[in-house]
C-alpha cells in the first residue's frame, strides 16, 4: 500500500510538471532571498524585495524611468503653478484596478491621505487635495517646491480599501494570484492593463530561499530562472550559461568622515584621504568588479543630474604632501578608527582594504565592528565616531534626498559637514522652478561637496540579475532597487 501511495504521488507530480512545462512557456520563476513585510504599498515598513515585487502590482501618478527622470504613469499629464505651490493632474482614461474599478480621482486622494497618515517621506509638504470630477486632482503644498514629483510614485488603492494586507487591488501589470509564505508569491498577468502592450510574460513566480546558498543551488540546478546576486556570487558561476545584467543598488557606498571630530576638521587631512584611496583597487578586491567608481554623494543612476569624474585621482605621494602640511608624518601618525556595522559584510570588506591602503600612506587604521543598533544610537543619531563605512540611500528617486544629508544643521548631517557655498547652492534648488536650472544646481551642489572632501565616495555597489543564458531579455536597470517583470520577455523556445 505504501508502495501504491508513493507511486501515485510521483505520478501526479510528473504529471503536473509536464503540464507546468507544456503550458507554462511563457513565464519566469525568480528568486529572492527575502519575503515582503507587508503587502501594503500604503505601509512604509516594506523591505527592499518587497518593495521590488509590489512596483508590478502597485503605481503612482508617476515613475521615475531608467535615467531617473520622472514620466506619466496614472497621471497622463500635469501642469504646476505657483512656482511649485500647486501641482494639478489628469488622470489617464480607462485604467482599471485588478477587480475590474475605474480608477478615479477619489482613489489618489485617499491613497495619498493614507500615506501621509503612514508617515511617508516629502508627503507631510502637502497642504490640500482637492479632486473635480472622476480625473481631475489637484494637490497643494504649504511651500512651493518645484522637485515635488518624486513623491508621487505612493502606490495607488482603491478609495475605502482598509484591509489592504489582504484585499490586494493595485493598477500594475501584474496581479497576485497566491502567496505562500515561506515558499512563493506568483504574479499572474492583468489583462486588461492600461498599458495595451505590457507585461510580455503571462506569469511570475517569485520563489523565496533562506540564504543565498540555497538561492545559488537552485539558480544552478534550473529550478529557478533568475535571481539577484553580488560579485562574489557571480564569480562562482559559470557563465557560459548565464546572461548577467548590472543593476544599481541605488546607494552611495562611502567612508563617511565625522567633518566635526579632530583631525578631520582639517580639510587637507580629508584630501589626503580622498588621494590615499584607490577606488577601483576597492572594487576589484572586496566587490570582484562589480561596482561603478563615483566621487559623488548621489548615485551614477541619476543620469540627468550626476557629475561623472569627481572622484579623486589615486596619488599617493599627493596624500603624503597633505599629511605633512597638516603636521602628520613617520614620527606623528595619523590614527584613523573606522566603525563597520557588523552585519554588513560589504563594508567590513571595503573598511579592510581601505585601512591597507591607508597603511601605505602612513595611516594607522583601526576598524571597530559594532551591531546594527549601537551602529544607528553612537553613529547616525549620536555622531560620536571618527569615521563609518555604509551605504546611503533615498526613499525616492530624487537628487535631493541624497544632497540633504550636507545641509548644515539639518537632521541627516551626520557628518558635520558644514560649508556655506554648499548651503547656497542647495537653499537655490528648492526655489528654482526651472528643470534645466535646477539640473546645473544640483550638479553645482555635488562639485562643492566633493570640493570640499565632504567624505570618501567610492560607488554605487553593482548588484546583478542573473539568468538563464539565451532565455530572457528585456531586463532594465532603474535608479532604485526594482526588478520590472513588465519589460523582460522571453527570446528562448522553451
Amino acid at each position: 500500500m505504501s508502495f501504491r501511495v508513493s507511486f501515485a504521488l510521483i505520478l501526479a507530480i510528473f504529471v503536473t510538471f509536464s503540464c507546468s512545462r507544456e503550458n507554462d512557456t511563457n513565464t519566469l520563476r525568480f528568486g529572492f532571498t527575502t519575503e515582503p513585510a507587508t503587502l501594503d504599498p500604503l505601509n512604509p515598513s516594506n523591505t527592499a524585495d518587497g518593495r521590488s515585487i509590489l512596483f508590478n502590482v502597485f503605481e503612482g501618478l508617476v515613475k521615475p524611468d531608467t535615467t531617473g527622470m520622472m514620466q506619466p504613469c496614472l497621471a497622463e499629464s500635469w501642469t504646476v503653478e505657483m512656482g511649485g505651490l500647486v501641482y494639478n493632474f489628469n488622470l489617464r482614461e480607462g485604467v482599471r484596478f485588478h477587480d475590474g474599478s475605474l480608477l478615479t480621482s477619489a482613489d489618489v486622494k485617499y491613497s495619498l491621505d493614507t500615506a501621509t497618515n503612514m508617515g511617508f517621506h516629502g508627503l507631510n509638504a502637502i497642504e490640500d487635495i482637492r479632486i473635480q470630477g472622476d480625473r481631475l486632482i489637484t494637490v497643494v503644498l504649504k511651500s512651493p517646491d518645484p522637485d515635488f514629483l518624486p513623491y508621487l510614485t505612493i502606490g495607488i488603492v482603491k478609495a475605502g480599501n482598509t484591509n489592504r494586507e489582504n484585499v490586494i487591488v493595485g493598477t500594475g501589470p501584474f496581479f497576485i494570484e497566491s502567496y505562500r509564505t515561506q515558499q512563493n508569491l506568483v504574479l499572474k498577468k492583468f489583462d486588461d492593463y492600461w498599458h495595451p502592450d505590457l507585461p510580455y510574460l503571462d506569469k511570475v513566480t517569485i520563489v523565496f530561499f533562506e540564504n543565498n546558498d540555497a538561492q545559488m543551488i537552485a539558480l544552478r540546478g534550473g529550478s529557478i530562472d533568475g535571481t539577484n546576486i553580488t560579485g562574489s556570487m557571480a564569480a562562482l558561476l559559470d557563465h557560459r550559461f548565464f546572461d548577467l545584467f548590472h543593476s544599481y543598488s541605488a546607494s552611495v557606498q562611502l567612508l563617511a568622515l565625522n567633518n566635526a571630530a579632530v583631525p578631520l576638521d582639517d580639510l587637507r587631512v580629508r584630501r589626503a584621504l580622498n588621494y590615499g584611496i584607490d577606488i577601483q583597487n576597492i572594487i576589484e578586491t572586496a566587490f570582484f568588479g562589480a561596482g561603478a567608481p563615483s566621487g559623488s554623494p548621489i548615485i551614477p543612476g541619476l543620469t540627468a543630474y550626476y557629475v561623472s569624474g569627481l572622484e579623486y585621482p589615486y596619488e599617493p605621494e599627493t596624500a603624503v604632501s597633505l599629511l605633512s602640511q597638516a603636521g602628520y608624518n613617520s614620527h606623528n601618525k595619523l590614527s584613523l578608527e573606522i566603525t563597520v556595522p557588523s552585519n554588513y559584510t560589504m563594508h567590513v570588506d571595503t573598511a579592510q582594504v581601505i585601512a591597507g591602503q591607508l597603511a601605505k600612506i602612513g595611516i594607522d587604521t583601526s576598524i571597530k565592528l559594532v551591531d546594527w543598533t549601537t551602529w544607528l544610537n553612537d553613529v547616525y543619531f549620536g555622531r560620536q565616531y571618527m569615521s563609518t563605512i555604509i551605504s546611503l540611500d533615498s526613499p525616492v528617486v530624487s537628487p535631493r534626498s541624497f544632497l540633504s544629508r550636507y545641509r548644515s544643521g539639518g537632521g541627516e548631517n551626520f557628518i558635520n559637514f558644514k560649508n556655506v557655498d554648499f548651503d547656497k547652492i542647495y537653499d537655490a534648488v528648492l526655489a528654482e522652478t526651472d528643470n534645466p536650472g535646477r539640473i546645473r544646481l544640483y550638479r553645482e551642489a555635488q562639485q562643492a561637496i566633493t570640493a570640499n572632501a565632504a567624505s570618501v565616495f567610492i560607488q554605487d555597489i553593482y548588484f546583478l540579475k542573473v539568468f538563464r543564458g539565451g532565455a530572457f531579455s528585456g531586463v532594465y536597470n532603474y535608479p532604485l532597487y526594482v526588478v520590472d517583470f513588465a519589460s523582460i520577455y522571453r527570446i528562448d523556445k522553451n
